[in-house]
């Protein structure tokens, strides 16, 4: 069985076209996505809640999602949670969490 130790799995849409850029001939694709989750409230109202992730993609993987993914494709990404901090040139402490992935699947079927 494969490490279950820090592994996420989510199904989600883009939020917007991937960002690929080239690192020392290793190519990086990063873009967020989002999962919805719908439940009734206390009164018994429909609520649906939205979460974005930040999605970071390497190599190969990394050419492909820029290929063929664009804003609204749906993906299923599996990886795992990486969290990064570092200073702005103000001195101010940013903190970002990252999904790194390992795995992509596009849904959806062709594009028309």
């Amino acid at each position: 069985m494969k490490s279950l130790r820090n592994s996420v799995q989510l199904i989600g849409n883009l939020g917007k076209d991937p960002e690929v850029k080239e690192f020392g001939g290793n190519k990086k694709a990063s873009f967020s996505i989002a999962t919805k989750d719908a439940y009734k409230n206390a009164k018994g109202e429909k609520i649906e809640d939205t979460q974005w992730h930040n999605i970071v993609i390497w190599g190969k993987l990394a050419e492909v999602a820029g290929k063929y993914l664009k804003k609204g494709s749906e993906v299923c990404v599996e990886g795992k949670l990486v969290h990064r901090q570092w200073e702005t040139d103000k001195g101010e402490k940013r903190y970002i969490t990252e999904i790194n992935v390992n795995d992509l699947l596009m849904l959806g079927g062709k594009e028309k």
